[in-house]
């Protein structure tokens, strides 16, 4: 790519992660190497399988522990964790190692404290010009959506969860 753009999908429906790596399975179909660091996850999703077959194309990479991350006391532990991936993402920025970066779940990561806006502005600063950079998850900030190209918000309009349906293998996880 000559020009890489700063994408954004937040909002508070189902879709965000699933729309970055759709797109980073159309890049591979294209030859592109993607890298996505999972901020806040820890989990055994099935993408984390799923992504083996294409492993000359697409890395996953998590930075969470396998237990969800309480907003008012966060442990020490998601806080270094938290630090541990914008140092990776600063790595593969500076050594432009892939062609598009996913920054999974990095919005509800500034919302809960790990890390700040003022670090995510410094990234975006350091994006290479033909990288591709991807931000997921609830509550982006006005600064990060002000510097975005692409913002899309996912609306929850109904949900299956609410009906009492718990997270299935496959689909949500």
């Amino acid at each position: 790519m000559k020009k890489g753009l700063i994408q954004v999908y937040t909002g508070n429906g189902k879709g965000k992660t699933t729309a970055a790596l759709g797109l980073c399975l159309r890049a591979a179909g294209r030859g592109m190497k993607s890298l996505v660091i999972q901020f806040m996850k820890g989990q055994k999703y099935g993408e984390l399988a799923a992504v083996k077959a294409l492993a000359d194309y697409i890395k996953i990479e998590q930075y969470g522990l396998d237990t969800f991350v309480h907003i008012s006391s966060p442990a020490a532990e998601d806080i270094s964790r938290a630090k541990d991936a914008l140092q990776r993402a600063r790595g593969a920025m500076q050594k432009q190692e892939v062609d598009i970066l996913v920054l999974d779940e990095i919005n509800v990561a500034v919302y809960f404290r790990l890390v700040t806006v003022e670090e995510v502005r410094e990234l975006l600063d350091l994006k290479p010009e033909s990288m591709e950079l991807i931000l997921t998850g609830r509550y982006a900030s006005p600064e990060v959506i002000y510097r975005a190209d692409l913002v899309t918000r996912m609306e929850c309009v109904k949900h299956y969860f609410d009906a009492g349906v718990p997270a299935r293998d496959g689909i949500e996880r």
